[in-house]
């Protein structure tokens, strides 16, 4: 398994994720099976935001011995207290929620306390009215939960949560369809979702990612609006490519569906590539960097996806960009503009004239 660093805490959190969406269909029995498999494989961070109320027992029955190796995101204003999947944002539903959310779960702690599902501005305003958020708040006060999150498909209502400066990490979708326009969660336009990421990045607010597959769509050719299939690989390159990006909540629905996604991590260069995107880039997201390192092997010797990601957060104010820049052993002035990352982006980026225009911005 690999492991990515939580800024806001220093957790080491698995870039494999674990989504409770499919594995409670077959009950309990299966969500204990499957997730005892998933934790011997080096998973260790699960979203408990899923369809049914027998990932919680299920879980449950596993955290009574290995809790110490999971971190839970439990979101507040998703309730299961009537044994399926409902939504609640009254303060009294939200504790009656977590209180058996934790029961179930056989804990007493939350590692990140989540914001559930706002969308719209008016969801937001709902929760701060009826005093969720100050419930949230004062239970990380309390030791009780440990770290805060929010999860949204909306970049424009991420940005108003990030402006409270409250967040650890969010959960967001993330995928080549939303990215490019496509299907019914593509809220926003490739720039606002491009810049959302970035500012993540900045501020050291983690994202965890949902729908990394499009509940399949992405898989399928006949499916995909791209008519093209890709792989789980490639899914999961794609979003640990995105900046900010710590984990990929894959939802396998049991052991076999499992290991077929943790394939990804025995899987080599090339099975990850997911360059083929490049045929269907939209023009909005033509010519911007996301740091994929496609463009790799540099025939200089540079790491041109780390150049350009200290040049756009110097560009967003980081000041500390600047000095981790000029720290490379190798710098944007050593280019030789041979070209050859130019034709390999799938983005369609021209590094070697990046390149100059790093250079003389940083004076090196």
């Amino acid at each position: 398994m690999i492991y990515r660093t939580l800024p806001h805490g220093g957790e080491k959190i698995s870039v494999i994720g674990f989504g409770t969406s499919g594995v409670g269909e077959q009950g309990v029995e299966n969500v204990a099976e499957t997730v005892h498999e998933a934790l011997d494989q080096g998973i260790n961070y699960f979203d408990m935001a899923g369809g049914h109320a027998a990932i919680f027992p299920g879980m449950g029955e596993v955290m009574k011995t290995r809790r110490k190796e999971a971190m839970l995101q439990v979101h507040f204003g998703a309730d299961y207290t009537t044994g399926a999947y409902g939504w609640n944002l009254s303060l009294d539903g939200v504790k009656r929620s977590i209180h058996w959310q934790l029961e179930n779960l056989h804990t007493d702690y939350i590692d990140f306390g989540f914001m559930h599902c706002l969308d719209e501005a008016s969801d937001l305003e709902t929760y701060i009215k009826n005093g969720v958020l100050q419930y949230l708040l004062d239970l990380k006060d309390a030791g009780v939960v440990r770290h805060i999150g929010l999860s949204t498909h909306a970049p424009a209502l991420a940005e108003k949560v990030l402006d409270l400066h409250i967040l650890d990490m969010l959960m967001f979708s993330i995928n080549p369809m939303y990215d490019y326009g496509q299907g019914d969660y593509a809220i926003g336009s490739g720039n606002e979702r491009d810049h959302l990421y970035r500012r993540c990045e900045k501020e050291g607010v983690g994202i965890s990612v949902m729908k990394p597959f499009n509940a399949g769509q992405l898989l399928d050719a006949k499916k995909s609006p791209f008519h093209c299939a890709l792989t789980p690989a490639q899914c999961i390159q794609y979003a640990l490519d995105r900046p900010g990006v710590l984990t990929v909540m894959q939802g396998a629905a049991n052991v076999k569906e499992l290991k077929e996604n943790l394939s990804y991590l025995d899987a080599d260069e090339a099975a990850r590539d997911y360059s083929v995107i490049g045929s269907f880039t939209p023009d909005e997201t033509k010519g911007k960097c996301v740091y994929c390192k496609h463009c790799h092997p540099c025939p200089a010797g540079l790491d041109i996806g780390l150049i350009n990601k200290y040049y756009d957060l110097a560009n967003l104010g980081d000041t500390l960009a600047r000095e981790h820049y000029l720290t490379l052993g190798k710098t944007a002035g050593d280019c030789i503009s041979c070209g050859h990352c130019d034709q390999r982006c799938p983005f369609h980026v021209a590094q070697s004239d990046r390149m100059k225009m790093i250079r003389d911005y940083f004076g090196k």
